[in-house]
Formats: C-alpha cells, sequence, structure tokens
C-alpha cells in the first residue's frame, strides 16, 4: 500500500539529486484525460531528462512507499495516466526524455525515447526513406512510451500489427531502481523469457518504458486509397478477403464506417469535406501501399469492378491525388472528434472474431433498437475485429440525461462480444476504466498469474497502483 502523503523533505531531496527542472508544480493538464470522465490528483510532477534520473526517482519512491503514476502523452483513453484518489503519488513524466537516439535504415530500426512524440518518430524516420507504420489519430501528442505500455493499435494493424509487433527491444526502469538495458537491434534472440512483451501492454504497471528499438519498413512506392460503399457489414467482410486475394498483404489499412459518423462529422466539423452527397449506411477506407512499378489506382479499380459484379460494393470514389488521399483519411480521422463533440454515454472498444463481426452488430443492433432512445456509431478497423461501438443520446437529449443507463449499456456491449469470443479491450487497454470487467470476463488463471507478476517486479505496488489489476 503506498502512502497517501508525501514524507517530509521527500521532494526537496529528489530535487537535490535531479535539478530544479525535474520537479514540477502540478498544472491542470497532467490532471485530465480527453473524454473528461476523471479529475487526477498528484503531489507532484517529476519530469526526469534521463534514464538514470529515472531509476533514481522510482527508487526513491519505492523505499519510500510513494505511488508512481507513469505519464506520457495523456492520450489515453481508460484512464490509465489519471489517478483519481491518489493525492499522495508523484506523476512520472517522459516530456524532457525525447530524443530520437540512432537511426540504422540499413537495418530498418530507430531507437526512441519514451517521450518522442509518435510524429516526430514517422518524420525521423521518413528522413531516412522509411516508415514506421503505427499511427493514430493523436499522432502529434502521443509518447512512444505510453503507445508502448498500452500496446497501441491504429489503422495499419491489418498488415504491420500493434506497438508489440512494431518492437524489437525495451530499455525499462524497475520499481526498485534497477534498469534494464534492452534496446536490442535482433529479429532473433531465444534468450529466455521475452521480457519485452511482458512490458508491453502493462500500463506502467510493472515498469517504466525508457526507450525503445522501433521496427522501420521500406516506404511504399505507390499508395492508393478509396471509399466504397458495401450494402452490409457481411459484404464488407467479403470484399476484404477479395481485396487481399487481389493484393495480398498490400492492403495496409481496412476501416468500416457507418452513416452515423458521417452524419455526425456534418453535424460538429461542417468544414470538412464529406465524400458522398447522402451519407450511405455503410462503407469502407481501403489504402494499399504497393511496391515499384505497380499503380495504386489501376489495382483499386480491378478491385472495384470486381466487387461491383460480386454485388459487394454499391458505390465508391478512389483518390486522384495525394491531397484527395488526404480528405479521404481525415474522414476516418475526425470521427473521434465528432463523437467527443456530440457526447457519447458509454464508448466501446472491443474485438471479435473476423467471422462474428457481422453478428456482433446484428445482435448489439438489436438489443440497443428496443431502448429506442439512442443513436450508434459503429466503425473501426475491420481488418483485425476491433470496432468502436459508441452509443449516442437521441437528437435533442445529452449524456446527462443517461447516467442511470450507462453501465447497463456497456455491459451490454461487452457481453455480447463476450458470448462470440471478443475482448472488451481491443486496444485501448484498461486503466482504471475496465478493472471491473476483467474480473468479469478475464480467465482466473491469468489474472492470478498477473497478480503474481505485479508482485515479484513491484512487491510494495507503488507502480500506477489501481491500473489494471485494481
Amino acid at each position: 500500500m503506498t502512502v497517501t502523503t508525501l514524507p517530509p523533505d521527500f521532494l526537496s531531496a529528489l530535487e537535490a539529486q535531479l535539478g530544479p527542472k525535474a520537479v514540477r508544480a502540478v498544472e491542470p493538464r497532467y490532471l485530465e484525460e480527453p473524454r473528461g470522465r476523471w479529475a487526477g490528483q498528484a503531489a507532484a510532477v517529476i519530469a526526469p531528462a534521463k534514464t538514470e534520473e529515472v531509476a533514481v526517482a522510482l527508487k526513491a519512491c519505492n523505499e519510500a512507499g510513494v505511488g508512481v503514476i507513469p505519464y506520457s502523452g495523456g492520450t489515453g483513453l481508460v484512464g490509465g495516466q489519471i489517478m483519481p484518489d491518489g493525492a499522495g503519488a508523484i506523476l512520472l513524466s517522459m516530456e524532457r526524455m525525447t530524443a530520437i537516439r540512432a537511426v540504422y535504415p540499413e537495418e530498418n530500426v530507430l531507437i526512441a525515447e519514451a517521450g518522442a512524440i509518435l510524429e516526430n518518430v514517422h518524420e525521423a524516420a521518413e528522413a531516412v526513406n522509411r516508415l514506421y507504420p503505427l499511427t493514430i489519430a493523436s499522432k502529434g501528442s502521443a509518447r512512444v512510451g505510453g503507445l508502448l505500455a498500452c500496446n497501441a493499435g491504429g489503422v495499419n494493424v491489418l498488415r504491420y500489427g500493434n506497438a508489440r509487433d512494431l518492437c524489437l527491444g525495451l530499455e525499462v526502469v524497475f520499481a526498485d531502481g534497477t534498469i534494464w538495458h534492452g534496446l536490442s537491434r535482433l529479429r532473433k534472440d531465444n534468450t529466455g523469457y521475452d521480457l519485452r512483451n511482458l512490458i508491453v501492454g502493462s500500463e506502467g504497471t510493472l515498469g517504466v518504458i525508457t526507450a525503445a528499438s522501433l521496427k522501420l519498413v521500406p516506404r511504399p512506392a505507390g499508395e492508393g486509397t478509396a471509399l466504397m460503399v458495401v450494402p452490409s457489414p457481411e459484404a464488407a467482410l467479403k470484399l476484404l478477403a477479395l481485396a487481399r486475394d487481389h493484393m495480398g498483404e498490400a492492403v495496409s489499412a481496412f476501416e468500416l464506417m457507418s452513416g452515423m459518423g458521417l452524419r455526425f462529422l456534418e453535424d460538429k466539423l461542417p468544414d470538412l469535406r464529406h465524400p458522398f452527397e447522402e451519407p450511405p449506411e455503410w462503407f469502407v477506407l481501403i489504402d494499399l501501399g504497393l511496391a515499384k512499378g505497380l499503380d495504386p489506382a489501376e489495382a483499386l479499380e480491378a478491385l472495384f469492378a470486381d466487387a461491383f459484379e460480386a454485388e459487394l460494393v454499391i458505390d465508391g470514389v478512389i483518390a486522384q491525388s495525394e491531397a484527395q488521399r488526404h480528405e479521404f483519411w481525415e474522414v476516418r480521422e475526425q470521427i473521434p472528434e465528432a463523437n467527443r463533440r456530440v457526447g457519447a454515454i458509454s464508448s466501446h472498444d472491443i474485438s471479435v472474431p473476423l467471422g462474428e463481426i457481422a453478428e456482433f452488430i446484428r445482435r448489439a443492433d438489436v438489443h440497443f433498437a428496443a431502448m429506442g432512445d439512442v443513436r450508434i456509431n459503429c466503425f473501426g478497423h475491420l481488418g483485425d475485429g476491433n470496432l468502436h461501438y459508441n452509443v449516442f443520446p437521441a437528437e435533442g437529449r445529452t449524456k446527462a440525461d443517461y447516467l442511470d443507463r450507462r453501465d447497463a449499456i456497456k455491459t451490454a456491449v461487452h457481453d455480447i462480444s463476450h458470448a462470440l469470443g471478443g475482448s472488451h479491450s481491443a486496444e485501448h487497454g484498461i486503466g482504471r476504466l475496465k478493472v471491473k470487467d476483467m474480473v468479469t470476463y478475464g480467465d482466473p488463471v491469468k489474472i492470478a498469474i498477473m497478480r503474481e507478476m505485479k508482485r515479484v517486479l513491484d512487491p510494495k505496488g507503488i507502480l500506477n497502483p489501481g491500473a489494471v489489476l485494481g
């Protein structure tokens, strides 16, 4: 159990070791999270400038029993970076550790510190004609450490995998201040237990990531994007299979979107250019990255022709320029912002096996149609089974009118997902929002082993108390 009040002179002693820039006031920005569901607490903010300073801070906190909230870009959606009842904890920010330490283009490897912003990693990769394919809507503020801590997904998982799949090695500081120097550039290393994959996805509860070796890939010579209207989610899945038959692993992203998402965009972001005169019920965004000598537009035209003949698509538009590609992606990437402005009653990050996606949507739609006074915006990464099935108030009402039903709505979505072999957390993590769901839907053996891992690596429980395991 961590202390509720910092020991006397604790901060002054840390400041003497780390310097005055490392100990900071607790500004409001550190205590907010994107959905506004919690207000955080912290006794102080510590912002080390290097790994050895992180080690000093953690050792001091461990000895004193002071809780530590690892803080990256603050963009997490499940409250992992927010401690509502942790007045005696310190917030450990990575914002001063932003260096790109090294780039090895011939190896397709980039080494970045945990505080490096994702967009800056993209720029460093682009400077050597490479691509770091992990991308999310908050790429301008999300940081490497947080992305790995929650095993972020994003739109390119279909081709390149999650954050875990794009990480070769880590540098990590554990609760007692010991440093694991694991910044490997190796693709093959069978030397015992895989600590990297243990730490990735642990949400700061087992150790603090300070740097990472990231996988780069060659930049596709030709890229293409299309929006295609489909008659149903079932047709969208068949279209995905057809696209992969046509182009194999060249399909980088395959995003499902609904007409409700477009209507929200029209209402809340009217300056955004919309691709259709009337919002279709369902449509997909397909993104390709092809090798030299291949024409993405021709490939997409051939796909559309075959799909139209098979009655899998009704209409479509293929981007004719990079500017138009950007416009198509803006539609997809601004949906979360429009959702935020509308105000969801309950947002969900679920996954189900690909073959069960249409059945999940059918069952969930039937369930919520019976309520009669909600709107559904279902969208997500169809290629990897990750849907964001979000429930909104009826027109003219606000989410405050539904507070007494929020838990029941979330439970219904998660129950349907679980019944179909799915997960209640696909890419956002557990944080504090889904701790109870871990108990409800989790395997008890797995949870027991996780608790034992936590006890071994963080026996005093100082690292992100209350997150993941409660």
